[in-house]
């Protein structure tokens, strides 16, 4: 389900993407209706990256992201597969396994891509 950012959405995006200055995508001129998948697909140069980048986030703020994934307000299958895998890792060690355990339910089961 796309939405809306949030004005805390728009402050882990900045966390995460710092280099992003507030514009809609560059490719489809719409605002960004996710936090994850423009971060790995428009901003993180590769998979490794992208954790570096996840990895700013407090335990709180990947622990809300999680709730949005859980919602079906987070997008994940626009990720691929290497760059899940390090988010589900950096989930493993910073909020445990049956965090992880969720999250790669919630990617195998994604079916909507919205950026």
């Amino acid at each position: 389900m796309a939405r809306t950012l949030s004005a805390r959405d728009i402050t882990i995006l900045k966390k995460l993407a710092p280099e992003w200055e507030g514009a809609d995508c560059s490719e489809s001129g719409t605002a960004y209706r996710s936090i994850l998948p423009p971060v790995a697909n428009h901003y993180a140069t590769d998979a490794a990256d992208f954790r570096r980048r996840c990895e700013r986030l407090t335990a709180e703020e990947l622990a809300d992201l999680l709730a949005l994934i859980d919602a079906g307000e987070e997008s994940l299958c626009c990720l691929r597969q290497d760059y899940f895998t390090e988010l589900y890792g950096m989930t493993a060690a910073v909020l445990g396994d049956d965090a992880a355990a969720a999250l790669l339910t919630a990617y195998r089961t994604a079916d909507d891509c919205f950026i």
